[in-house]
């Protein structure tokens, strides 16, 4: 890996391999924790999204963030006025 071309990487293991074929592809870093979750909860939550333990947290993380954006959409509810309408969209495809 030339450190020119790729400034914010770190000459680690943890790169190596990463986006092979792919010049400039940098995986951010992620954080390993712990949580106490119930096993009831975390089973719920497994059934729901069909997922393991890793993948079903991190989508519920993604879901908790993207909550002010769906907020915020709804606040918009009613307010925002097309130039166009259905029928036209349709006659445009």
């Amino acid at each position: 890996m030339n450190p020119a071309e790729f400034p914010h990487a770190k000459d680690t293991i943890e790169h190596t391999g990463v986006g092979y074929g792919e010049r400039g592809c940098i995986v951010k870093a992620a954080r390993k924790i712990t949580v106490e979750v119930p096993a009831e909860l975390l089973k719920k939550a497994q059934d729901a999204s069909g997922s393991g333990i890793t993948q079903t947290v991190r989508t519920g993380l993604e879901l908790i963030a993207a909550s002010r954006t769906y907020a915020r959409l709804l606040e918009l509810r009613g307010k925002v006025r097309f130039s166009r309408t259905a029928a036209d969209l349709k006659v445009d495809r």
